[in-house]
């Protein structure tokens, strides 16, 4: 039987899964909400669906032989855009055998800086946590309704090429904010590829955290990299007196404070991580970066 994987929402993540499945003898296709981003995809060699202000124009030729969905999309007041759209549809499906719903670790709120696993209490402190905690529950219910199997992947910071300290740094943009005793999760995005590649293939649903062993202050990060580079770090500046300076998003970042349990996450899906802890992301980074001759 031939694995089709859709994904509502191709971005980072699903750009470094995409060759892990393919590779494996998966066909893989996407959502795209603009023109841009369906040509972007074409020349990648992923077939694309314009998703519009009511979802895809038809739904049932697109999904004719769908097996797995991936979902990456970010709900929004209106809750979650692909079930808003298409909840029905996929009520109707008869091909689907999985699905794989990428949430956050914000859904947890503030621990204090403890360790938080699975069955921690959800308690998100900001809107986006709270609608995130509400699509897991409308795709569990949607995996319920059509018998298959729902995995939750709740992630914490991801990094990985184009997206690290390296970057922050060679723009100018790296910042060493000290908020004492503040500690965050993350993941190496080749990772999560692996997470999921392995959550398709789970015959129960599960709920997991995705993050890597060593959970650190992001100023830990930010002069590890630059040890890396062979450049100074920028200074480290107080966070209560960088905070007025601060975008909203930044302020909700710094905002909780916790670290990722990822046991669960080892155990279930069978995982060994490429990237321990950022260490051996960063210089992973770097490597590929001098290969490609960047």
């Amino acid at each position: 039987m031939i694995r089709h994987l859709f994904v509502f929402g191709f971005g980072y993540v699903a750009r470094a899964l995409a060759p892990r499945l393919e590779a494996a003898g998966w066909r893989v296709s996407a959502s795209a909400r603009r023109l841009e981003k369906a040509g972007d995809l074409a020349a990648a060699g992923i077939p694309s669906h314009l998703f519009g202000p009511h979802g895809l124009t038809d739904f049932a030729r697109v999904f004719q032989d769908v097996t797995h969905l991936l979902v990456t999309t970010p709900p929004g007041e209106a809750g979650d855009p692909v079930l808003h759209a298409h909840a029905a549809d996929l009520e109707r499906l008869r091909s689907l055998r999985g699905i794989v719903y990428l949430s956050t670790t914000g859904v947890y709120g503030d621990a204090g800086g403890a360790w938080v696993d699975e069955a921690a209490p959800i308690r998100p402190v900001h809107q986006r946590g709270v609608r995130r905690a509400e699509a897991e529950q409308a795709w569990n219910e949607i995996g319920e309704t059509v018998g298959v199997p729902v995995t939750v992947l709740r992630l914490p910071g991801i990094y990985g090429p184009g997206r690290s300290a390296f970057d922050q740094l060679r723009a100018g943009t790296a910042k060493r904010l000290v908020k004492p005793g503040q500690i965050f999760s993350r993941a190496h995005v080749d990772d999560i590829a692996q997470a999921i590649e392995a959550a398709l293939a789970l015959e129960t649903g599960a709920v997991l955290n995705i993050a890597d062993d060593e959970p650190a202050p992001p100023q830990d990060v930010v002069t590890e990299a630059a040890r890396i580079l062979g450049v100074d770090p920028p200074p480290e500046e107080s966070f209560e007196a960088a905070s007025s300076r601060l975008s909203p998003m930044a302020l909700e970042f710094y905002s909780a404070n916790r670290r990722i349990a990822n046991g669960r996450m080892k155990e279930e899906l069978g995982l060994t991580l490429r990237h321990p802890t950022y260490r051996e992301g960063l210089r992973a980074i770097l490597k590929a970066e001098i290969g490609n001759g960047a």
